[in-house]
């Protein structure tokens, strides 16, 4: 969700202000998609390197995340939405800690779609936890190495209870995935628009969709043999 800082100067906010405008934009998108019917929406709210950010920049942010985790609670139960939060939770305070696990454990039995918001969340630091946890497990003689395969890697990513991602849009005009959700982001389908965050829209958002449901997905097939699949799924 980025842009957000561009946004605040274009418009000529006050310092910070165009962050609070971005985190009030999420809430029209996460409806939409429970409304349309996409099951599982992550966002990238705070990244590993944010942390470098101007200090009064990263303290408000982190109200922010506060802010939002308080307003969103009714909109979870409403919605049937399960809350969740990926990320190295240990920079992170112990009130802002406590607040992200009972929002999870609060809202853990809705099924409807999952909503994970990545706050102090990296690509790399996903993959390199992953294999420490698997390290300990080798050491503790639970796994072989030679059991060590991409299925069981992403048994300990992050978000390894839900499907690859297919669609991972980056709004702000930069080409570049800034350490997302790079593992589970292999087969993604890649979307980049040069529209402020604060400016994205549910009209643009669906016009992503229509273009994703027209791109062919071979995963390492022939066009031939994805037309073949297709074929006997419809007969």
């Amino acid at each position: 969700m980025d842009g957000n800082n561009r946004y605040g100067k274009k418009n000529h906010l006050a310092t910070g202000e165009g962050h609070r405008v971005g985190k009030n934009q999420l809430d029209p998108i996460v409806e939409h998609c429970r409304e349309i019917g996409i099951e599982a929406l992550t966002v990238f709210a705070f990244s590993s390197e944010n942390w470098n950010r101007p200090e009064q920049e990263v303290a408000l942010l982190m109200v922010l995340l506060e802010e939002a985790i308080h307003e969103q609670m009714p909109r979870m139960e409403k919605y049937n939405i399960a809350l969740r939060f990926i990320g190295d939770r240990s920079k992170v305070s112990a009130k802002l800690r406590q607040l992200m696990l009972e929002a999870e454990q609060t809202t853990a039995h809705h099924t409807a779609m999952t909503l994970t918001i990545a706050m102090s969340y990296g690509g790399m630091w996903d993959i390199a936890q992953a294999a420490q946890q698997i390290a300990i497990k080798v050491q503790a003689g639970l796994v072989q190495p030679d059991q060590i395969d991409a299925n069981l890697f992403n048994h300990y990513t992050c978000l390894s209870d839900l499907p690859p991602v297919d669609v991972l849009i980056r709004t702000g005009g930069d080409y570049r995935l800034s350490n997302f959700l790079i593992w589970q982001s292999a087969y993604a389908e890649l979307f980049f628009t040069e529209t402020l965050w604060p400016d994205f829209t549910i009209r643009e958002f669906d016009q992503i969709l229509q273009s994703f449901a027209h791109r062919e997905r071979r995963f390492g097939k022939t066009s031939e043999q994805v037309q073949s699949l297709k074929t006997m799924q419809e007969n």
